[in-house]
């Protein structure tokens, strides 16, 4: 009998009832950068239409993400560089930039979902994810930092840990700080497969927070690698992961499939600044029109198959 797949494809309705991958803003995470100050909205000149944000500020914007559907948020800081050090002790200071900023989230929307970034360079004054000596980035030494930020995180009011330093161990050892201080409900989203690239240029502008030398070749992952990431993924979920994520997303989608069909756990794709900011050229040099008209008019996500659990964007 000849089969004709098209009918399953000959109207709307019929198209939607069959639609086998469903994006919506439950699904999705908008990552959110803080400056300190009063009032203040900047605009980062390599990410149009994505701004750094005083925390009144910052306010007023998740209030209005919430009001359109989008309730979950990724916070990351822009320190100033006379509070940075090389332990990155502002990362867990009391009342640090960040910490007042996950407090007032949860504060006035307890509703919201607050993901908080786990990782060293934002306050290091090195730029690097670890504590640096000789050169040399030392692993073992720079778990405890990062696992006195994660609880500050969570004693402050933060809903999910991601940890994006890639330090080998760090998601057993955080897990068992946030364990041992009661905090068993407080998730950890790993950035399992984070592969060493270029497209995190703009997000480096946002923050000011590239390395001051070398680069992060001896902990991110070589993108030539497919199955390591599937060493890390496990690794991870074995150390008690509760979602594994592979940025950048739209370079990796072999990734991403390798990982989901390997686990069970949720598998986040963390679309990254540079491919936003490529995104973002190209409609403005209206060489991408077509297809931005295609999301506006449908209101869906494009036919690529790469976000099926969680994308954050940007």
């Amino acid at each position: 009998m000849l089969q004709r797949p098209r009918r399953n494809r000959k109207s709307e309705v019929i198209r939607q009832m069959v639609q086998e991958t469903h994006v919506s803003a439950a699904n999705l995470i908008f990552p959110l950068f803080i400056i300190e100050g009063d009032n203040k909205k900047s605009e980062v000149s390599s990410m149009p239409g994505i701004y750094r944000y005083s925390i009144d500020n910052l306010l007023r914007e998740i209030e209005s993400c919430l009001k359109l559907g989008l309730n979950s948020f990724d916070l990351f800081p822009n320190i100033d560089e006379a509070l940075k050090d090389k332990y990155a002790t502002e990362s867990y200071r009391d009342e640090s930039l960040y910490l007042r900023a996950i407090r007032a989230v949860k504060t006035n929307f307890p509703e919201a979902c607050v993901v908080t970034d786990v990782a060293m360079d934002p306050y290091s004054s090195d730029g690097h994810d670890g504590i640096v000596e000789n050169g040399e980035i030392l692993n073992d030494e720079t778990l405890e930092v990062l696992g006195k930020m994660a609880l500050a995180h969570a004693q402050n009011g933060a809903d999910i840990i991601a940890p994006s330093d890639m330090m080998d161990g760090r998601v057993g050892y955080i897990r068992n700080v946030l364990d041992d201080n009661g905090f068993t409900n407080v998730s950890i989203m790993s950035y399992s497969a984070k592969y060493a690239s270029a497209f995190y240029g703009p997000f480096r502008d946002a923050l000011n927070s590239a390395p001051k030398f070398g680069d992060k070749k001896t902990y991110q992952m070589n993108p030539a690698n497919q199955r390591e990431a599937l060493v890390e993924a496990n690794l991870d979920e074995a150390e008690g992961a509760d979602f594994l994520m592979v940025k950048p997303a739209l370079p990796y989608l072999d990734v991403i499939k390798l990982i989901k069909d390997n686990t069970e756990l949720p598998v986040a794709a963390y679309n990254v600044s540079g491919e936003y900011a490529m995104i973002k050229a190209a409609i403005q040099k209206r060489l991408a029109k077509r297809a931005a008209r295609y999301n506006r008019g449908t209101n869906q996500h494009p036919p690529c198959g790469c976000q099926r659990d969680i994308n954050l964007s940007c």
